[in-house]
């Protein structure tokens, strides 16, 4: 999609011009025409991925509650994650992982009400990664919120930058080049790390 990519380059102000003309539009209006604003396009474009990842999610998940152990920061991530590394990628995604480093602190992202409405297998996961941190590692709230707020903005550098690394590469994502397990080894250490 040309907003997915011109957003991941250019950032989420890019005139909407620029993103019909990339699209192949004549009508410099055609985006305004058929998303109302950019934050409306932005919603599309976030929402057309996470029902895809939001399916894988709950598939892991599933295989994931099978286990007869308790849940653990580690598991959990892993469930989170793996779909960031080939969903995206399975529908033709070129510059999703950019898309999402640009777009972080957006509202569309950042807004509780729109995670409420539209992501509630991640709100399950990061509740449960939450109370697994609070009771397993005696965190507080208040540091267990912050830590899991700065995993988002770590995931999405992480993600982005083995993104930029394969199209430089120009080889095509398989389950042999994902560092999944290590972006996860790297999140349990940020999540559990304990305080000097």
């Amino acid at each position: 999609m040309a907003a997915e990519r011109l957003i991941a380059e250019r950032g989420p102000r890019i005139p909407l011009r620029d993103i019909a003309v990339a699209a192949g539009q004549r009508n410099n209006s055609a985006v305004h025409y058929h998303f109302g604003s950019r934050d409306e396009l932005i919603q599309v474009i976030v929402q057309r991925r996470m029902t895809a990842l939001e399916t894988r999610q709950l598939e892991l998940l599933a295989a994931y509650e099978q286990r007869v152990d308790p849940d653990d920061v580690r598991g959990l991530l892993h469930v989170l994650v793996r779909p960031l590394f080939h969903v995206p990628y399975e529908q033709g995604a070129t510059h999703y992982a950019r898309f999402l480093e640009q777009i972080r602190v957006h509202p569309v992202i950042s807004g509780a009400k729109f995670d409420l409405e539209h992501w509630p297998t991640v709100r399950m996961l990061v509740t449960r990664l939450g109370r697994v941190l609070h009771a397993s590692h005696g965190f507080p709230v208040e540091r267990t919120r912050g830590r899991l707020t700065s995993m988002s903005t770590v995931l999405f550098a992480l993600l982005a930058d083995w993104e930029r690394d394969a199209e430089a590469a120009d080889t095509e994502s398989s389950e042999n080049t994902v560092p999944v397990d290590e972006t996860v080894t790297m999140l349990v250490g940020l999540l559990t790390a304990r305080s000097q």
